[in-house]
């Protein structure tokens, strides 16, 4: 044993730590002792070891998951502030949409309902007959987003082989999306031609949940909405705001609601209209 080496109840007090908190470092993987005598099973660690130590202890602070606290720990220096600074950023998003979801509650729990559905102008337009192709997808909320983006960019490249893009790109809920509940949602792209339509779906069915179908000319109530109301919650208050409508003008739901996305999401400003939330009436 040489002088480098403090037993466990020597180097926690270092660190300011205690010597569970040591174990239970040890058993995760996060700092392992430098040495652990075979006979007596003695853990012994270095002193070099003390600022991991307590790198790990306050990166648990921050509810920061197991992997990720390695990841900063091996990187360290600023490669490690980095992470941090991605993982915090992650919280940070997540409070706020918290936050706004408390906010939401509070008012529907409180009776503002009504103050909130009046924000939205709710319109009816009947949109015309067209051919879609489209891609289906068990999701939850967390994941919907990035599937949108990733699903339409791909139904945007393979409308070159359907006659060219239409009309506006939307997502069709075929049941709710939560955090609980995973739809389906269905990203659907109109094109051209339908026949060409007709055999991109056949060819790429086997890979992904992929069809090409007609879309009835179908009246829509429908309201507008910002890049910042269609985060969620703000969003929900919107589908809300429709429903509500549709009941008040003596309307009927003719079939899942949707979200038609008319702008250019990436070149968009938070109070830029980019999307309509909208229900199929009759």
């Amino acid at each position: 044993m040489t002088d480098e080496l403090l037993t466990i109840g020597a180097f926690a007090a270092r660190a300011r730590l205690s010597a569970k908190a040591l174990r239970l470092y040890d058993r995760l993987g996060l700092l392992a002792p430098a040495h652990v005598d075979e006979a007596s099973g003695y853990r012994y660690y270095r002193a070099g070891q003390v600022e991991r130590a307590r790198l790990v202890a306050m990166l648990r602070q921050l509810d920061m998951p197991l992997a990720r606290i390695a990841e900063v720990v091996e990187a360290g220096g600023a490669a490690g502030a980095d992470v941090l600074a991605v993982y915090w950023a992650d919280v940070e998003a997540r409070v706020a949409g918290q936050r706004t979801l408390a906010e939401y509650l509070r008012g529907r729990l409180s009776g503002r309902s009504s103050e909130m559905y009046g924000k939205f102008v709710v319109e009816t337009v009947r949109l015309p007959e067209q051919v879609v192709i489209t891609e289906k997808r068990h999701t939850l909320a967390d994941e919907l987003p990035a599937w949108i983006g990733a699903s339409l960019g791909r139904l945007e490249a393979a409308s070159r082989e359907c006659g060219g893009v239409t009309a506006a790109p939307f997502v069709v809920y075929h049941s709710e999306v939560s955090m609980e509940s995973d739809g389906p949602a269905e990203s659907c792209m109109p094109v051209a031609d339908e026949a060409a339509a007709r055999a991109w779906a056949a060819e790429h069915g086997r890979a992904w949940e992929t069809q090409a179908r007609v879309e009835p000319a179908q009246r829509f109530a429908y309201t507008r909405i910002t890049k910042a109301q269609v985060a969620h919650p703000q969003i929900l208050a919107a589908f809300e705001a429709v429903e509500e409508w549709i009941t008040s003008q003596g309307l009927e739901q003719a079939g899942p609601c949707r979200e038609i996305y008319f702008a250019d999401w990436d070149a968009a400003g938070p109070d830029d209209a980019v999307c309509d939330v909208a229900f199929p009436v009759k």
